[in-house]
Parts: C-alpha cells; structure tokens; sequence
C-alpha cells in the first residue's frame, strides 16, 4: 500500500510541473493583453500628431521624414503640452512660448529643414543633424571642423565651448545631479536618444 500510494505522490509532483512547465511556455509564447498594450502605446501620444506632421512635411517636400519629426517630438516633449515640438526658442521666442501645437509642429517642421538643409551643404552625417535640431547650426559648422561625423565626445565639447561664454545661462539649473552637468548647453546624448526613437517607431 506504501509503494502505491508512494507512486501516486510521484505522478501528482510530476503532473504539478509538467502543468507549471506548459503555463510558463504559454506566457512566453503569447504575452498578455496588457503587455501588448503598454508596448504599442510607447509612442501613442506623438502618433497623434502623424497627419499633421506629415501636411506640414509635404509643403517641405519632406515627407520621408515623417519618423524622424515624430521621433524628435518624442524625445522634446512626449507629444504634451502647447509646444511638443519645444520649437519656441527656434523661432526666437521665451522657452515654451508657444501654446498652440499646430503652430509648434510647423515651426518645428521648418526648423529640422533649415538644419537638415544645412546639414546636408556643409556635408556632414545624419546624427549631426539630429543633434543640431537641439544645438543650433552652430554644431554642424563645429563638427564640419572635426571629420564630419557626430560623436557624444563632439558634442560634450561644443556644449562646453556654450557653457563658457554663457555659464550664468547654461548651468543645468545649478543642479551638479544633473546627467548633463557640467555640459549643460543642450544635451549631448540627443541624437542617440532620438535615433533609438526612430528605430522603435520603424520596428
């Protein structure tokens, strides 16, 4: 009666993870609803605004770029508030000034092709550009002088060379926690940042 009921108590502690074996293989195979959900709303904000990118883009004949605008929107303001595309001091107004996201996604339109267009004259590569929609024109013209390619190291330096004629402006707030500091004239990882974007919103 032992060795039965010993061999019932073996088959049951088998079954138990045979059927723990087969959930887990279910879960990984076919992710829940509110997994799928929470990835594919990454961007669901930004995506908002893809018509109106895209109408302000064709004008340009740019519309190719269409990623790019809303990748840059992402990494400027997740697609909130007035101003999603930050386009306010490109357009030589106060931080934010801009309240009215139709005109902050034509402003910001006609900002990345000034300095792609820029960008494309003085030949320099795609991530320079990127970062130049956050640095100003000002960066192509220094990385034209180094080799032509954007590096984090590049941008460090032309942050600093900022921060230096105006260090009561550029001080990161006078927060030292800050990822930035002391390089606190723009943000150096910019165009990383917005390329990991692009590649997340094409995949």
């Amino acid at each position: 009666m032992k060795a039965i009921w010993k061999t019932v108590k073996t088959a049951v502690v088998i079954t138990f993870f045979l059927f723990a074996a087969l959930i887990f293989m279910i879960n990984i195979n076919h992710p829940s609803k509110e997994t799928s959900i929470n990835t594919n709303s990454r961007f669901e904000e930004v995506k908002r605004y893809k018509p109106l990118i895209q109408d302000e883009l064709e004008k340009q004949h740019l519309e190719k770029y269409t990623n790019v605008l809303l990748a840059l929107m992402d990494q400027e303001s997740h697609g909130e508030g007035g101003d999603p595309m930050q386009a306010s001091e490109s357009a030589g107004l106060s931080p934010n000034e801009i309240k009215n996201p139709k005109q902050s996604v034509a402003i910001g339109v006609r900002h990345f092709r000034r300095v792609l267009t820029y960008g494309q004259q003085n030949h320099v590569d795609f991530p320079t550009i990127i970062q130049a929609y956050n640095m100003g024109t000002g960066y192509i013209d220094f990385v034209k002088e180094h080799g032509g390619k954007h590096t984090e190291q590049l941008a460090k330096k032309y942050s600093m060379m900022q921060v230096r004629k105006k260090p009561e402006v550029y001080n990161c707030g006078g927060n030292k926690d800050n990822f930035r500091y002391p390089y606190c004239y723009g943000d150096f990882t910019y165009s990383t940042k917005v390329e990991q974007n692009i590649k997340s919103l094409t995949t």
